[in-house]
């Protein structure tokens, strides 16, 4: 998918319209009448920089896939100025387009995870989140018994009693309705285990989840203004500064993907992240959604996302779809690969395999 199609797609949802008149509708809008010039308007009370506030021209300004050139360089030089002035160092921010004949894929040898959860910090460093209590992270690892599944064969033939109600018709209810039968019981996974626990456990098994970048992404159809949208490359991205946080997305997601911005983030100026991208890992604002976008600003460059750099133990492979030669496409062909919650009908391009 071309960025030209992607940008008749929303142009033909009436975004531009819609938006506005949702934003009229719940009473957003009305605050621009309040404002006599296009000043900064200061991000967080108090604030002692008045270039580190979020403009007025930004607040408004239109969706980044229908805006000219002109207006896409206008609003980039805004956001440098604006994060340059917040975080004290030298910020750019990138609109490095998607690579052409590129769709991209990841792949994760569950059987190599060792839970250590360096990919999770990695990419809390690399893609700017919030260090607020608690940090915003977009990788969940999560911890699953080995060799423990709720499965009794006695169960699958014995139902409830029978009663006057159900009479001698074998009505049973799949095995007793009281407890799970061929599977894993909340209790038994955990999604987040001591920071300090030893890693790995001889017991347990690892597997970490983030944004699956899926083919027919519900998050987009749930989008109410088209601020999410699937890129020329297969990734899921978000113009943050079109996001109105109404968080359908977040509902929509079946892989609880999706972060929501509850306060104004907090991201210490030392350990701020100054290489950014527009639809990446530029610093985001309060009220917004945001996810894995397989770092973007990394991958469209030509490098490999920082949770795969970060892995001790190689268990992560990103690569080309299309080309049979690249790291993912020779693990479709000769593992068992599995996909998450494949009967919704995402097609997630990312792969689980084992060995």
């Amino acid at each position: 998918m071309s960025e030209e199609i992607i940008k008749t797609n929303i142009e033909a949802d009436g975004v531009k319209q819609g938006r506005r008149d949702f934003l009229k509708n719940v009473g957003i809008a009305s605050a621009a009448a309040l404002v006599a010039s296009p000043a900064s308007v200061e991000a967080s009370a108090g604030s002692a920089n008045p270039d580190a506030g979020i403009t007025v021209a930004e607040s408004l300004q239109g969706h980044f896939v229908l805006m000219s050139d002109q207006e896409k360089k206008t609003a980039i030089e805004r956001l440098e100025k604006r994060y340059t002035a917040q975080y004290g160092k030298k910020t750019t921010v990138s609109d490095v387009p998607a690579p052409k004949g590129v769709l991209f894929g990841y792949a994760l040898n569950i059987s190599k995870c060792i839970g250590c959860r360096r990919c999770v910090h990695a990419c809390v460093q690399e893609n700017n989140q919030s260090r607020d209590n608690p940090e915003i992270q977009w990788i969940q690892v999560m911890k699953i018994p080995k060799g423990n599944f709720s499965f009794a064969a006695d169960k699958l033939d014995t139902g409830y009693p029978k009663s006057s109600k159900l009479g001698d018709y074998g009505v049973q209810v799949g095995g007793n309705a009281y407890t799970a039968v061929g599977g894993l019981s909340p209790e038994e996974v955990q999604n987040y285990y001591p920071q300090d626990e030893a890693v790995p456990d001889k017991n347990y098994f690892y597997v970490p989840v983030q944004c699956q970048q899926c083919e027919k992404p519900p998050c987009v159809k749930a989008c109410p203004v088209r601020a999410t949208f699937r890129d020329p490359n297969g990734v899921v991205v978000i113009d943050y500064n079109w996001c109105i946080g109404c968080r359908m997305c977040q509902l929509a997601c079946p892989y609880g993907a999706r972060r929501f911005n509850w306060g104004e983030p907090n991201i210490p100026p030392e350990e701020m992240n100054p290489k950014t991208h527009y639809f990446g890992n530029r610093p985001r604002m309060r009220g917004v959604m945001e996810k894995c976008t397989f770092c973007l600003q990394r991958t469209r460059e030509g490098r490999n996302p920082a949770c795969l750099e970060a892995c001790p133990v190689g268990a992560r492979k990103f690569g080309n779809l299309l080309d049979p030669t690249s790291d993912v496409r020779k693990i479709i062909a000769t593992k068992k690969v599995f996909r998450f919650k494949e009967e919704m009908s995402t097609y997630p391009k990312f792969f689980y395999f084992i060995g």
